[in-house]
């Protein structure tokens, strides 16, 4: 293969190597078959957009004439965007473990025996020259060619126990039971035994926002009062320093350091679409500081600015990343001078403007720059510059927007714009939560525009994709897509019922259980035969920088199935919890989203079904609101669906029998499948809804 494809591809990460004098290949059937006829080693090499070592990888090997000539006469040589192909990437990551006894990450360097695809040689970056201990790429290639001519028996002994390690890396299955009080104190003993006091989440660096595990804390009752503190300070420290963009909104990948100093500068949507329902909860929880409350408001706003701003396609789905680079350095868009903020700012703002952001402190970035804190209190400001709280809050609000208005006439970081099944869901459900929570009519908004562009461009014929993309770039949906927008379906329901999206919500149900369920062991695998995912399709328990899809899959069916009474979804999700017994036995910790879904199995969630003339609909609306606020909760918060039905909609299942048995509408307050005696008014329901959160 004599030249360069991927001038047409449908990531743009693959699009950025295009003009790479590399002939990089798609990973398809043509560039396999050819790999395979040949004989020719494969050189893969996966990354994504938004990945800074990406980036310096490719402007120092790839645009290299002479490395790439060597790549050329020596290998067939694929790009892959991992986040279009992430079961091809967890395999190969995976292997990585293996053969290196340590970590990946990206980019990622696999060196492949064409005949079965089985890694041989396999890292992570490479230089052009040796440095850092790493050896040079051109180095790199030479050995990993001549090893490959001169030793093809060991290699293929070492694919066959390679194969056979990853058969069973991903998650032991077992018949023991799981006795789930004792899973979740050992969570919360192993998180708590790494947590750091002073800065919140995990001890020394670098620091990620682990969003499932902050819900998982969040849930805890008294007597874990400790669990909340950790979430709340973590919280706190997040928002407050520099993970979070305090101009534009958003929050960044991680920071490098122990202290929420520095991030890595790249901005997923995946993140951001799980903190925001994290911070709304804190916003929204009446026992929440007031401090406390108006940081993670702000917070929770600045998510839903950028994506608004920043992130929405034209039809109303997500862009998927913007990178940490622009101009060739990481973090340049976000960086200031003491110069450039006085060129931005009126001289009687400088001071005010230099304390709050932390200019008044030595330079926290490389010794030359700073990154935007802002983790002085408004009551130290205000007391600092002799003004009331208020009174500086306003002054904040307006040198913020000039500070705004000057960093984008930088230039931006590129962004990634693939639209992608999975992380569009994810930001639905955060966008519906948040909309209960906050009471905010655009994030509802949002997440309806979202939803109905993905129902437009990746439910096709009664199939899921993963991609919106032109019908030769589609990739047929994996778990994490079926499961994530099967929940998230189940939170725009409660927004607004619709027939239809109850009606998609069971196909993907359906599809979940009839594409994905694993027949012998339970859970659900990451792929089907259709992906041709290569050496060994995967199911795994753990969450990573996604919540699990065998977690969000089981959570899920047990909410759809007590919804309408499908025993088959609830027994598929019984037996796929029982298959996890071993991961939460072992390393609970490491299993939030799975920790939430078996106390959802043993304490079923209570799901309230108001039928009601549409002419009630906003009575018992409010009394839902009302009477949830009362008593210190709102559905999204953690274990209570709401699902307001007008009386005209005719529905499948259990729901058939929730008719309205009055002019006034009536309420069905169910946990299971066991519900109370129906409620005839909003006033009644106010009533029961106190009874039920207060037990």
């Amino acid at each position: 293969m004599t030249s360069n494809r991927l001038a047409h591809a449908s990531s743009p990460y693959l699009r950025q190597h295009a003009g790479n004098p590399v002939h990089w290949q798609p990973w398809d059937d043509d560039t396999l078959a050819y790999a395979k006829e040949t004989d020719t080693p494969i050189l893969l090499s996966i990354g994504y957009s938004a990945c800074h070592w990406c980036h310096v990888m490719a402007h120092e090997c790839f645009e290299n004439p002479a490395i790439a000539e060597a790549m050329n006469a020596g290998f067939v040589n694929i790009k892959l965007d991992r986040e279009e192909r992430p079961d091809i990437d967890r395999v190969y990551q995976l292997a990585h473990q293996a053969l290196s006894a340590r970590g990946g990450g990206w980019p990622l360097t696999a060196f492949l025996d064409p005949q079965d695809l089985a890694p041989f040689y396999i890292g992570t970056y490479f230089p052009p020259t040796p440095r850092h201990g790493l050896p040079g790429f051109p180095e790199v290639l030479h050995r990993v060619r001549a090893f490959f001519d001169q030793h093809r028996g060991e290699l293929r002994a070492q694919a066959e126990r390679l194969r056979g390690w990853l058969q069973h890396a991903d998650g032991a299955t077992s018949d023991a039971s799981i006795d789930a009080n004792a899973a979740n104190r050992s969570a919360l003993q192993r998180i708590g035994s790494r947590f750091d006091p002073d800065w919140g989440g995990n001890m020394g660096a670098p620091k990620f926002p682990r969003a499932t595990e902050l819900e998982w804390l969040l849930d805890r009752q008294m007597p874990h009062g400790n669990a909340r503190n950790m979430a709340q300070l973590t919280l706190a420290r997040m928002a407050t320093r520099g993970l979070q963009d305090h101009l534009s909104g958003g929050f960044f990948r991680y920071c490098v350091d122990a202290d929420w100093t520095i991030p890595h500068f790249e901005k997923m949507l995946y993140d951001n679409a799980q903190l925001l329902p994290v911070y709304a909860r804190l916003a929204a929880n009446p026992q929440t500081s007031p401090a406390l409350r108006d940081t993670a408001t702000a917070a929770a706003q600045g998510i839903v600015d950028w994506l608004a701003r920043d992130m929405t396609a034209p039809g109303g789905a997500f862009y998927s990343s913007l990178d940490a680079d622009s101009e060739h350095e990481e973090g340049r868009f976000y960086l200031w001078t003491r110069a450039g903020m006085r060129t931005a700012l009126d001289a009687a703002d400088i001071l005010l403007a230099e304390a709050a952001y932390g200019l008044d402190a030595p330079p926290n970035f490389e010794g030359r720059a700073w990154h935007l804190l802002r983790d002085t209190p408004l009551d130290a400001l205000a007391t600092r510059f002799v003004d009331s709280p208020g009174t500086v809050a306003t002054h904040l609000a307006a040198i913020r927007q000039r500070l705004f208005e000057a960093r984008a006439r930088r230039i931006p970081p590129a962004r990634d714009d693939k639209i992608l099944t999975a992380w569009n869901a994810l930001a639905i459900s955060g966008l519906a939560r948040a909309a209960w929570l906050l009471d905010d009519a655009r994030c509802a908004m949002l997440a309806r525009r979202a939803l109905t562009a993905l129902r437009d461009s990746i439910w096709i014929d009664g199939a899921l994709y993963a991609n919106a993309a032109e019908p030769v770039s589609r990739i047929p949906g994996f778990l994490d897509d079926h499961a994530f927008l099967l929940d998230a379906l189940l939170e725009a329901l409660q927004l607004e019922f619709r027939r239809d999206d109850l009606d998609w919500a069971t196909a993907l149900a359906d599809a979940l259980c009839g594409k994905f369920s694993d027949a012998e062991a339970g859970g659900f695998w990451f792929s089907t035969t259709q992906h041709a995912t290569p050496l060994a399709r995967s199911r795994n328990w753990t969450d990573d920088a996604l919540p699990n899809g065998n977690a969000v899959a089981i959570r899920s069916l047990l909410r759809l199935g007590h919804l309408v009474g499908n025993t088959h979804w609830l027994d598929t999700a019984e037996r796929a919890l029982h298959a996890a017994a071993d991961a939460l036995a072992h390393h609970p910790d490491a299993c939030p989203t799975l920790l939430r879904a078996l106390d959802e199995s043993e304490k079923p969630r209570t799901q309230i079904v108001v039928r009601s003339p549409p002419a009630q609909c906003d009575r018992w609306r409010t009394a839902l609101r009302d009477g949830l606020r009362d008593a210190g909760t709102v559905p999204g918060h953690d274990r209570i669906d709401a699902f307001l039905i007008p009386a005209t909609d005719a529905l499948p299942g259990l729901l058939s029998e929730r008719a309205s048995r009055n002019d006034n509408g009536t309420a069905w307050v169910c946990s299971g499948l066991t519900c109370q005696a129906p409620l005839m008014s909003a006033e009644a329901l106010r009533e029961a809804l106190r009874a039920v959160t207060a037990g």
